[in-house]
């Protein structure tokens, strides 16, 4: 465990801004993905709108991302917010699809989400090792 923590400790130390965009690209190409690739079922027979919040979410996070290139800090709070949301506001997608059985969907939340985790991970180590340099 204590070297998978290096590991990512070592990657957070790459750049914050890097996994953000990341996380922002994901964001914005999955929803574009599910739209190409809807696939109906018998309750569901065209595409929610709210699929494309995530598309949304994203596009804010990458505006954000000359911010945290910069270290601006109310623009990496921003950012965090928006990252928390677009995780918190996965899990019922994934819930959806897992029941109904659409293993695109399926892949596609779990990358968004797992992208997501990822970026607010490296945010709050990023925030830790701020306040440790800043001490």
């Amino acid at each position: 465990m204590d070297n998978f923590l290096n590991w990512y400790k070592n990657l957070i130390a790459m750049n914050v801004s890097k996994i953000n965009l990341i996380n922002a690209f994901c964001l914005i190409l999955m929803p574009i993905w599910a739209y190409f690739t809807f696939e109906p079922t018998q309750t569901e027979e065209t595409l929610s709108p709210s699929a494309m919040i995530p598309l949304f979410l994203g596009i804010i996070l990458l505006i954000s991302n000359n911010g945290l290139k910069k270290e601006n800090k109310m623009i990496a709070h921003i950012a965090v917010l928006i990252t928390f949301i677009a995780f918190l506001g996965l899990f019922m997608p994934l819930k959806g699809a897992i029941i109904e059985g659409r293993s695109l969907s399926i892949i596609r939340v779990s990358l968004m989400l797992l992208t997501s985790l990822l970026a607010l991970i490296s945010f709050i180590l990023s925030f830790i090792k701020a306040r440790k340099a800043k001490s």
